[in-house]
């Protein structure tokens, strides 16, 4: 009993870095990583390398203005900027996770139509899987405890990266592809018509998440951590990077075996498990749709609570999610999820568009970082350094390139818009 407590103490220390781990893997890396690894093979391995990089050191800034200051970020942004600067921040997220959330849960229920096909002839509806994922996600937001919502995503993202990872050794694309994807490139051939410019875009958008940023300040408010704990959250910080690239290349792998040495493009994530099997046999189909399946719930957590989490930050209000106002706002988010299994559309492009446009907030997220933790009445001696200074403002520059690349992506295929696929009906 002794041992299983002190366990459950060591994996409370981690729950902020997990979270932030189920938050960013889920919210579009299967997605985008699967369409990089299909278009690209390995040659943007490096793109994930820079972005988890960045990543920790945004997760290290933010966490340390949250340990000195003891305030989180709408809250900082809202005293010390400008009030509208908190409410660009919770339209503008909302608004991105609800692309996700609309294309993760299309994923979901398309990957489970296909793998019912195997078990009952013509396979079950996606609506159905849809509807049943909705409501279990919603089963444990009503809990209302955050601690529970982030135990069940430490359940959620455990199943997600075994399964991912142990893919990655059955689908292992040769070495030298591996050493030279970590080299920065930029892939000549162009599959779609965004380009590489789109992918890339989508890939650091999904990985340098400005919600998990500014939730992460909360997190760490909650847990009462102080300065004393800096180290400890530098090193969450480093773990939960270390599990994103890990996790994200392990995706890309599977996509780059499976799809672009035989130069198919991807459409639909479903795709992966007929494609897989030949080369991992029918438990690596099995391992791969686990990880899609767990990566679509456990994002949805943090997609559907991110609304009533900000704005309890903004209100400086207490985040009980029993409160009626917030039950009827998860469950309009969560029902977002029945878009795309009811009138169709292409989920990953829902996906990658979103990812392209949560990249815009990046550059806004860097700059209030930069601005409030160079104020010296706020961090006194803990006032950032020329060297923290100068990989803010190289973060600044790439967030700049990936808006712009990102929405030169988007308006080429506003402009030459893909057809649009409907449902998968079962006929039987």
């Amino acid at each position: 009993m002794t041992k299983t407590k002190n366990i459950m103490k060591v994996l409370a220390l981690f729950l902020p870095g997990i979270f932030a781990v189920g938050s960013n893997i889920g919210t579009g890396s299967v997605t985008t990583m699967s369409k990089a690894g299909a278009d690209f093979g390995m040659q943007l391995l490096w793109t994930i390398l820079l972005s988890c990089y960045a990543t920790y050191f945004m997760i290290c800034i933010y966490g340390k203005f949250a340990l000195v200051t003891g305030q989180t970020a709408l809250q900082a942004f809202r005293k010390y900027i400008h009030p509208a600067m908190g409410i660009f921040f919770i339209v503008a997220l909302t608004a991105a996770v609800s692309g996700s959330m609309v294309g993760v849960m299309g994923i979901v229920a398309d990957v489970c139509y296909v793998w019912s096909k195997a078990v009952i002839e013509g396979g079950i509806h996606p609506i159905f899987f849809a509807a049943f994922f909705i409501f279990l996600v919603d089963y444990v937001l009503w809990r209302g405890k955050t601690e529970f919502f982030q135990r069940a995503l430490a359940v959620t993202v455990s199943i997600m990266g075994i399964s991912f990872l142990i893919n990655f050794f059955l689908t292992m694309p040769p070495l030298v592809d591996i050493i030279k994807g970590l080299i920065p490139n930029l892939p000549k051939e162009s599959v779609d018509k965004g380009g590489p410019f789109m992918v890339i875009a989508g890939m650091v958008g999904t990985t340098v998440f400005s919600g998990m940023f500014i939730i992460r300040t909360t997190l760490v408010k909650e847990a009462g951590w102080t300065m004393k704990d800096f180290k400890h959250q530098r090193n969450d910080a480093a773990v939960s990077a270390t599990l994103m690239f890990l996790i994200s290349s392990a995706i890309m792998a599977a996509a780059a075996g499976a799809l672009y040495a035989k130069h198919i493009p991807l459409d639909k994530v479903s795709q992966m498990l007929t494609l897989l099997e030949p080369l991992a046999g029918k438990l690596g189909a099995a391992i791969f749709a686990f990880g899609i399946i767990s990566a679509g719930v456990g994002c949805s957590v943090p997609n559907i609570l991110m609304l009533p989490w900000l704005l309890c930050d903004y209100n400086n209000s207490p985040r009980d999610m029993t409160l009626t106002k917030y039950r009827i706002m998860i469950v309009l988010f969560s029902l977002q999820g029945l878009v795309v299994p009811i009138v169709g559309g292409k989920p990953i492009l829902v996906m990658v568009v979103s990812q392209a446009l949560s990249s815009v907030l990046l550059p806004m997220t860097t700059i209030c970082i930069l601005y409030l933790t160079n104020r010296k009445d706020l961090m006194k001696e803990h006032v950032n350094k020329i060297g923290a200074n100068i990989v803010l403002v190289c973060i600044l520059i790439l967030a700049l390139f990936n808006a712009f690349t990102g929405l030169k992506g988007v308006i080429a295929l506003v402009k030459n818009p893909p057809a649009v696929t409907q449902p998968a009906v079962n006929t039987k």
